[in-house]
């Protein structure tokens, strides 16, 4: 069973791990007529990874202060991160979904991700929900070392460039509410010399400023700076 590969036991209450692949643009109803989707699994594994991620790394990095706690952590909960593990797991290829959305497009794979892991916490609790991401998701497919080197805050990083070589750097974001969601989304454009050389979207402003940041990032490398 692929599940029981995955999660390393076999699961108990089906039903939570069958939703938790369930994007809400493939919600499907219950007997009572009412959508039913992951977004409520998510929310739930988004807390629980988070507190196991903060206690893993507590334990791991004993000599560490908080500011380096913070920045790991960050990494791995960080979305694209996820998104990330999901295709290496193989838990991709389960996700219902029938959205065209861009911005859903990019959190389906982590969010399906987290809701696996609010499932099994719910089926098995917590001591099985910690089992799995250190045992089945850290152990086995985060080399932590190589993400300890990685610097993954892409507006600081255009900051300290733009600073290095004398350039102006301005963020302008926006919020929209595309095709009448009532989801907000956000969109960030970068300018250089007031010249647009980036842009980005996210569910935050944060993500979208990281986003239009790793854009101009990306373009930078191509340029004489």
């Amino acid at each position: 069973m692929f599940l029981k590969k995955q999660i390393g036991f076999y699961p108990g209450k089906l039903i939570f791990y069958d939703i938790a692949f369930v994007h809400r643009s493939a919600s499907r109803n219950d007997s009572q007529g009412k959508a039913v989707n992951n977004e409520r699994l998510e929310y739930l594994g988004d807390a629980i990874l988070g507190a196991v991620i903060a206690d893993f790394l507590y334990n791991r990095f004993p000599q560490e202060d908080e500011g380096f706690l913070t920045k790991m952590r960050s990494k791995l909960v960080n979305r694209s991160f996820l998104t990330s593990l999901t295709f290496d797991m193989g838990l991709n290829l389960y996700i219902d979904s029938n959205t065209t959305n861009a911005v859903d497009k990019s959190h389906i794979y982590g969010d399906a991700l987290e809701a696996l892991i609010g499932a099994i916490y719910l089926d098995r609790g917590y001591q099985a929900a910690k089992f799995f991401i250190t045992k089945r998701i850290l152990s086995q497919y985060v080399d932590l070392y190589e993400l300890e080197q990685q610097d993954t805050n892409f507006k600081s990083k255009l900051i300290e460039w733009s600073q290095k070589n004398k350039r102006q750097v301005k963020f302008d974001t926006v919020e929209e509410y595309p095709d009448g969601s009532k989801q907000p989304r956000f969109v960030a454009v970068v300018e250089v010399d007031d010249k647009i050389a980036g842009r980005g979207v996210g569910t935050s402003k944060k993500e979208a400023q990281q986003n239009a940041a790793r854009e101009t990032l990306r373009k930078m490398e191509n340029l004489p700076l």
